[in-house]
């Protein structure tokens, strides 16, 4: 039951499209477990770049089936967009498959989340404003749409009644907006039933017969370990679980099916929206990262916030995940320091700390203490192994897996799909 789980081991953006896309020739199916359209990758396939935000990166496989789980939340104009994109482009979308068990994106989700993040004023989240949250929300409260909702008009129209009872009480009377009518919610929602119809499935079952039959089944996590809603950065997270343990129940499979879990760290570090960020950077350093790196959000649009790489975070992540490999991203970036830091503890009131505190206060008071690694000059992006890099960034390489807590199983050197080094096999 050869099971992988691919996951951001950061604040996501870490390149897990390129790492997902690597294995894609080997794999038979790649699930999405997690998150929505808030999520994004982008994959470059020759002189091709594609910018996935719902669609599980397996899709540019031939022979792969992509596959969109139970886990994630789904905006069917979304969906169906991007795959009419992709088709217009010449790739073959018809494999997808479609839990009928994953919660719908509706308007009213749309709409509620946009008016609360601005109502929070200063204290906003930092949310894509897409529905993700409030749907989510309305899954926990048992008041959501699923996917197999749309099939049964009279089951629809009662479950967005119910949901729209609280909700218009909300919008008109505390954030002074117009009610949202029932019916003109139910119309838009069956108008997507027979469009979406040739992908649902019962995925769970599917999976785990693929899994059965031993065939190759990646699971694709969205967003990164630090924006997960139990262990990441609370509050300034994402509404689901992007960790390995989410795969389980965002797609239905045991953990004792999963085989290895691939972390995806960058040789910097990134994030996107508001919350503490102990090495980031706001100097010439920092904008010369988000420069080079393209560092703006696939999904967003917003700049990325950019600082050095934190192993206080990357072992963190070994940790909460159970994380075999990890697949280093970026490493070309750094090309062009003398020195590169990287932060290998903290400093919280006087005391240096190693491990991510659990405690929210400490975490926004943590200063990086950092140690000073050489860097190097040469162009590294046609490097085909380990011992084409500079011996600068061979120890740059070991220095991170040292203090990760995992080994560096890959490595990118650049945007393409060749331009990697495979240390490791990850099957």
């Amino acid at each position: 039951m050869p099971a992988l789980v691919l996951l951001g081991a950061q604040w996501g953006d870490e390149g897990k499209g390129k790492a997902t896309d690597l294995l894609g020739g080997s794999v038979d199916y790649v699930v999405r477990y997690q998150g929505g359209n808030n999520a994004g990758h982008t994959v470059v396939v020759g002189d091709q770049k594609y910018a996935l935000h719902l669609l599980p990166s397996g899709i540019l496989s031939p022979g792969c089936t992509p596959v969109i789980g139970n886990g994630v939340v789904v905006d069917p104009s979304v969906l169906l967009s991007e795959l009419s994109g992709l088709n217009e482009r010449g790739v073959d979308t018809s494999k997808l498959l479609l839990s009928g068990n994953a919660h719908i994106i509706t308007p009213y989700n749309v709409t509620v989340d946009k008016v609360t993040e601005r109502f929070l004023g200063k204290r906003k989240i930092g949310t894509t404003g897409r529905g993700i949250g409030p749907t989510y929300a309305d899954k926990i409260n048992r008041v959501g749409i699923r996917v197999q909702d749309l099939y049964d008009e009279s089951i629809l129209m009662q479950k967005v009644e119910a949901a729209l009872d609280v909700k218009n009480q909300i919008l008109t009377k505390l954030y002074n907006r117009r009610a949202i009518a029932v019916d003109q919610v139910v119309e838009e929602l069956l108008d997507y039933a027979d469009k979406l119809a040739p992908y649902v499935a019962d995925t769970v079952l599917v999976i785990n017969e693929a899994l059965e039959e031993d065939k190759v089944v990646l699971f694709e996590g969205g967003q990164g370990t630090l924006l997960d809603i139990d262990h990441g950065t609370y509050p300034f997270v994402t509404s689901s679980n992007p960790t390995a343990g989410g795969a389980c129940t965002g797609a239905g499979v045991g953990p004792t099916k999963i085989s290895r879990v691939i972390g995806i760290l960058k040789a910097y570090t990134t994030r996107v929206g508001a919350g503490p960020f102990p090495t980031e950077l706001f100097d010439e350093d920092g904008e010369a990262l988000r420069r080079i790196g393209g560092e703006r959000g696939v999904t967003t649009g917003r700049d990325r916030r950019c600082g050095w790489f934190d192993a206080v975070i990357a072992r963190y992540a070994t940790r909460v995940n159970g994380l075999t490999d990890f697949f280093l991203t970026k490493l070309d970036v750094l090309t062009g320091w003398e020195q590169i830091p990287v932060c290998v503890a903290y400093e919280i009131d006087g005391k240096r700390v190693e491990e991510l505190p659990y405690s929210q206060t400490d975490f926004h008071h943590a200063k990086p203490v950092y140690e000073m690694l050489p860097g190097w000059s040469e162009d590294i992006s046609k490097a085909k192994s380990f011992s084409d890099l500079p011996k600068n960034a061979q120890d740059y390489v070991k220095a991170l897996e040292e203090m990760s807590g995992a080994p560096i199983s890959a490595i990118g050197v650049g945007p393409g799909r060749d331009e990697t080094i495979q240390i490791n096999s990850f099957l």
